[in-house]
């Protein structure tokens, strides 16, 4: 059912440069871009996760701002698409939110730059979102990607958008948008409140 996918950027736990799990900073950009992604294809939530106060923060000052305040006024359409977000400290935060909206645990997607065993190509992956009942959560990586710790709580792992390519460092926010692209395209989404 493509009205039933959600989004999550994950701030905590990510990897760092030297693949300890670490906590990244929050960007202004991924707020608003993945925001109006997300809105533009259907997403019903799109979920920022950070365990950081201070980075929490940051989130809810620019969500105020584009949401309650002056920003939501002056743009409409920024504050229609920033009205799906919803902050979060953990994953585990996220799918409980997820279960207790849909009445259901959500098929979780990994997604990552790097090419991974039993990694469903964009056309399967696509299939199965057209074909499953389930709620479908995708997760996103910042700094240098998700842990296997994240993976292995994941149903599938989907390809990455250029594995083959000899420089593979797409911001996530162009991730986001391209891997959403693949697997919605066109599809009309319909019922995103429902």
């Amino acid at each position: 059912m493509l009205n039933k996918i959600y989004v999550a950027l994950i701030h905590y736990p990510v990897l760092g440069r030297d693949g300890k799990i670490v906590s990244s900073a929050v960007t202004n950009l991924d707020i608003h871009d993945i925001a109006r992604t997300s809105r533009t294809y259907g997403i019903k939530k799109y979920y920022i996760v950070t365990n950081l106060k201070a980075q929490q923060d940051i989130v809810r000052k620019v969500l105020k701002f584009w949401t309650e305040d002056f920003g939501g006024s002056y743009n409409p359409s920024r504050k229609e698409a920033l009205s799906i977000v919803e902050l979060k400290s953990y994953v585990e935060e996220v799918i409980e939110d997820i279960e207790r909206n849909e009445k259901q645990k959500p098929i979780l997607f990994f997604t990552s730059a790097k090419k991974r065993e039993d990694s469903l190509t964009f056309d399967q992956a696509r299939e199965l979102l057209k074909k499953t009942e389930k709620p479908v959560l995708i997760l996103f990586g910042t700094s240098w990607g998700l842990p296997d710790e994240i993976k292995d709580i994941c149903d599938y792992v989907i390809e990455p958008v250029r594995s083959r390519s000899d420089y593979n460092h797409l911001s996530v926010r162009a991730a986001v948008a391209i891997i959403i692209d693949r697997l919605i395209g066109e599809e009309v989404i319909e019922n995103r409140e429902g």
